[in-house]
């Protein structure tokens, strides 16, 4: 375990959290630690799924790396350090349901602008340009989730 997550594991080891936003403060290495954290948990056991129609509500202040849009995703879905994906194909496997969705669903993000600036020009592995922002949004669409700017 990276010294730098040991941290966040023995807070998560406490028990999960109650509140939303706990990884908000963490800087990047800290936000992808906690994402493979909720990860962990939320794959361990199936979720329960919301009915068809559930509005999730989805805060997009602290929205500003990739890590970042799947912990306020996970929690908009699942609540405090809840899980709904690490990665697009994660999120298009969780939008089949299991992992507290049934489509057809309204995902209202407020402070979607946030997201849009910063993960519209991201990076790829090998350095292309990518946007992740568009992306998210054309996976949510494709499992039965509209996103409406709050």
């Amino acid at each position: 375990m990276p010294e730098h997550a040991r941290p966040l594991w023995e807070r998560r080891l406490a028990g999960p959290p109650d509140t939303l936003g706990t990884w908000a403060r963490l800087d990047a290495r800290g936000r992808a630690a906690w994402l493979e954290l909720v990860r962990e948990a939320g794959c361990r056991g199936p979720g329960r799924d919301r009915p068809a129609g559930h509005a999730y509500r989805l805060d997009g202040t602290h929205v500003t790396d990739e890590a970042g849009l799947y912990l306020a995703l996970g929690e908009a879905v699942n609540g405090p350090g809840g899980y709904f994906g690490g990665c697009l194909a994660a999120v298009a496997d969780c939008l089949r349901g299991g992992f507290g969705h049934t489509a057809p669903a309204t995902l209202l993000w407020r402070d979607i602008g946030t997201a849009r600036e910063h993960l519209s020009r991201t990076l790829t592995a090998d350095g292309r340009p990518y946007d992740l922002f568009s992306a998210v949004l054309d996976v949510l669409a494709g499992g039965g989730m509209r996103v409406v700017p709050a």
